[in-house]
């Protein structure tokens, strides 16, 4: 069974590379969350790719960050963005030491967070 492309989050579709990094980010950032900034690059692929960037002193707890990541990932995966090389930085903390590292409502809040994100970059004939 051949799985379908769009759904997956291959090697070919994350920015690993640092000059690849590096590229998007010296780029002004292009959407701002509470929490997260958006900077994007077109790309030649077919496809977009996707960096994200989990800073410790913003996130200090690894569950944290793995779960921004996470949940980035899987929206970005269900999103059918045009050829764009994205990055999600987090800008601003969220959450204290006290708090638990990751609850529903933190995931819940972030992923309504960062679907804005993306929507924002849609081709305006695909966003409604």
């Amino acid at each position: 069974m051949k799985r379908d492309r769009s759904q997956d989050f291959a090697r070919d579709r994350r920015i690993v590379k640092t000059d690849e990094f590096s590229s998007v980010f010296r780029l002004r950032p292009v959407q701002r969350s509470a929490h997260f900034v958006l900077y994007t690059r077109t790309n030649r692929l077919p496809h977009a790719r996707l960096g994200v960037v989990a800073a410790k002193r913003l996130a200090p707890r690894a569950v944290t960050r793995n779960a921004i990541k996470r949940v980035t990932r899987e929206l970005f995966r269900q999103m059918s963005l045009p050829p764009l090389d994205c990055i999600v930085r987090l800008a601003k903390p969220v959450n204290a030491k006290s708090a638990p590292a990751s609850s529903a409502a933190l995931k819940a809040a972030l992923r309504q967070e960062l679907q804005k994100l993306f929507q924002s970059q849609m081709p305006p004939e695909m966003s409604s």
